[in-house]
């Protein structure tokens, strides 16, 4: 491409939930521009009609803007190469269909699917490529006719140049492919709609991209669109080509690729379950990428000011759980508390939070806040975490309950009362010490001595802070509920 600004693109088609793969796609791109003070392109791919649709389109606008990402050309933004959707650009495919048809680039293949598929299989047998074998490529006018008469309808093949395509790729390295592994391709269906080995490449020329960052999927395609750029260009539609950089494989279980029917490559799923989009970015980031060999948590800008396509790491990249969320909860660290309590405001309603509207205290939460933000990995955490504060008995269940009240745990907490009952509740490090001394009157050290306590007034084994807890609770509830499990024991 003609030397200048540089000019990258995110174009998703509209199927189903935004994956996780394509949000990496996009963060590069992304970050790609922003670090070059490039252009931003975001295109929308809508010309498959059974698959498409306007609802994951608005999804998908949605999901960019909650990840953080703006555009600078592209849908609700407008910009010199409009539209930005591709079904309202079909004329603009059929006239360059036209053009590589009357330049001889393309060709009209009348071949049926049974006899592509009859000529394959003989290819295979006698151990040669099974690619188009070019059967259409010179037909005569007769034979032209003799089809038509029989009442067929073309598609319409680029006719690739018989020569060897190298390219480098800004991931890979130097890339080589012979022409018997690249046949011609189809460009138009017989329907008369442009496939998107037609539209992509044309897009991208009209748009003047300057490089496509892309997934590993699309690699074999790129010696075909080489091809292809190359006629444009003849043909006063492009430019120049691209260069082309294309991202690992990302990878979940069983190392095999992640794909749109893996639960966890569902961006809504890292959404639903209180991800920050600092803490998902961060992650996807190191999905082929790194900042520095000793420094895993970053934030955007940082990813943005160091970010160069020649530093992603070909390799396929495994898509790790356990170190998104941990990522994540470094990243829920570094909020401030006032923004961990806005954030968290989503999963202390309905239809989240099992308490009543009217029993949420707003002091209780901005209390408890600072310490519920030591503990979570992701936000969705925190309705189980504070619900013993919101709800008139905390919920519990046997296996927290067998767990915790072992044989003397009655007369330890009746202990704990008493020491609590008398105890400074200002003050949570007064509290500490009054189960403290409980449980070394039972010759119990704090760990267990608190457990019983735990289950007792927040129906939970593990959780926030138990001193701090209790002197949010207060004394009046801590004690009532002391009481409650006491009866429970004695029961």
């Amino acid at each position: 491409m003609a030397n200048g600004s540089v000019r990258v693109r995110f174009c998703p088609s509209p199927t189903g939930n935004p994956h996780v793969g394509l949000v990496r796609t996009a963060l590069f791109n992304w970050a790609y521009a922003r670090h070059t003070g490039g252009t931003f392109v975001f295109r929308i791919e809508d010309t498959d009609v059974a698959r498409d649709s306007e609802e994951s389109y608005v999804q998908l606008l949605d999901s960019l803007r909650w990840l953080g990402f703006d555009w600078d050309e592209g849908p609700e933004i407008g910009g010199p190469h409009a539209p930005y959707r591709q079904s309202q650009r079909m004329d603009i495919y059929k006239d360059v269909a036209r053009k590589l048809l009357d330049g001889g680039y393309a060709y009209h293949c009348y071949c049926t699917t049974e006899e592509l598929d009859a000529r394959r299989d003989a290819a295979r047998a006698a151990g040669r490529p099974s690619g188009y074998d070019g059967h259409c490529r010179e037909l005569s006018a007769e034979q032209v006719a003799a089809y038509e008469a029989e009442g067929r309808t073309p598609i319409v093949r680029f006719r690739m140049p018989d020569e060897t395509i190298t390219f480098t790729d800004l991931v890979r390295g130097e890339l080589t492919f012979t022409p018997e592994n690249v046949p011609d391709y189809g460009i138009v269906r017989a329907n008369g709609a442009p496939l998107y080995t037609l539209v992509n490449p044309v897009d991208d020329a009209l748009m003047e991209i300057t490089h496509v960052l892309r997934g590993e999927d699309l690699l074999s395609s790129t010696p075909r669109q080489i091809a292809l750029y190359k006629a444009l260009i003849e043909l006063g539609v492009a430019k120049g080509v691209p260069a082309f950089g294309h991202l690992p494989y990302v990878m979940g279980e069983g190392n095999k690729k992640l794909s749109k029917r893996d639960p966890e490559s569902s961006l809504n799923l890292y959404r639903e379950r209180g991800f920050l989009p600092e803490g998902l970015l961060n992650y996807l980031s190191l999905l082929g990428w790194s900042l520095a060999a000793d420094r895993d948590i970053f934030a955007v800008d940082e990813m943005v000011a160091a970010f160069d396509v020649a530093d992603v790491n070909p390799n396929p990249a495994r898509f790790d759980l356990k170190k998104a969320e941990s990522i994540n909860a470094d990243h829920i660290r570094l909020l401030e508390v006032k923004d961990f309590a806005e954030r968290c405001r989503p999963w202390l309603k309905a239809p989240f939070a099992p308490w009543a509207p009217e029993d949420f205290d707003e002091a209780k939460w901005q209390a408890v806040a600072p310490h519920a933000q030591t503990r979570l990995k992701v936000l969705s955490e925190i309705t189980e975490n504070v619900d013993f504060l919101f709800l008139a008995e905390p919920v519990s269940d046997e296996a927290s309950w067998t767990k915790a009240m072992k044989e003397g745990s009655d007369a330890l907490l009746r202990t704990a009362r008493e020491n609590l009952e008398g105890a400074d509740w200002t003050s949570a490090e007064a509290l500490k010490e009054a189960v403290l001394a409980a449980g070394e009157a039972h010759g119990l050290k704090l760990g267990k001595a608190q457990a019983p306590v735990r289950v007792a007034v927040t129906g939970r084994t593990v959780g926030l802070p138990l001193f701090e807890s209790l002197e949010v609770l207060g004394k009046e509830k801590t004690l009532r509920r002391i009481d409650a499990a006491l009866a429970k024991l004695s029961a």
